[in-house]
């Protein structure tokens, strides 16, 4: 009887350390095929080009320099700019962390917004002083003059603010995964535990 009762209970141990170990085994694998998916996700992101703009400014140019003569030589012109200014992305830089132990995804560093300007430039009425020519340098002091005043448009405008809550809503999806699979998303050390949040993050 003894001989019988000791045999079931080691048989019932063998069955059940099999049991925890395919169990173990099959979280594990789980596990990998989760993470695997996360890193992927991430990775697959690329540039993303969140907001579109369009200027335009008349731009008058002025330059007096005294002649040997003794009286001003100015030179004059006209331009007229048109500017497309997109606002983007490279999320593909974003810098983050996976913790398999606690099911962690956690943001650590998302890059900045890269802004780009494709300016059109139309000279109208250029006029030259006696001794004092319109030259290579004029034309680059001219466009840097241009986007200098194109940069402080942008800054007042909503485009950057409206990039972001784009960007937010990209982030949004990553929320959306990692709960989905069980896991938690973190940025700055914060756990994100809705959608709602996320809109509240100061990037």
């Amino acid at each position: 009887m003894r001989k019988t009762l000791f045999g079931v209970i080691i048989t019932l141990v063998v069955l059940f350390t099999f049991k925890y170990c395919g169990d173990k085994k099959e979280d594990r694998i789980t596990l990998q095929e989760n993470t695997a998916l996360i890193r992927e996700q991430v990775k697959n992101v690329g540039k993303l080009v969140v907001t579109e703009g369009h200027f335009s400014e008349v731009y008058t140019h002025k330059d007096s320099e005294n002649s040997f003569f003794g009286f001003d030589s100015e030179k004059k012109a006209i331009v007229i700019v048109n500017a497309d200014v997109t606002i983007g992305y490279d999320l593909s830089l974003i810098e983050y962390d996976i913790d398999e132990l606690t099911k962690t995804l956690r943001i650590v560093g998302i890059p900045e917004e890269e802004i780009k300007i494709s300016t059109d430039f139309e000279y109208y009425d250029i006029e030259n002083g006696l001794v004092n020519k319109f030259e290579a340098k004029d034309f680059n002091e001219i466009k840097e003059a241009v986007n200098t005043s194109l940069m402080k448009k942008i800054e007042a405008s909503d485009l950057k603010s409206n990039a972001q809550n784009r960007l937010v809503s990209e982030l949004a999806k990553f929320y959306m995964l990692t709960n989905s699979l069980g896991w938690t998303l973190e940025y700055n050390e914060n756990p994100i535990q809705s959608p709602e949040e996320i809109e509240q993050l100061k990037l």
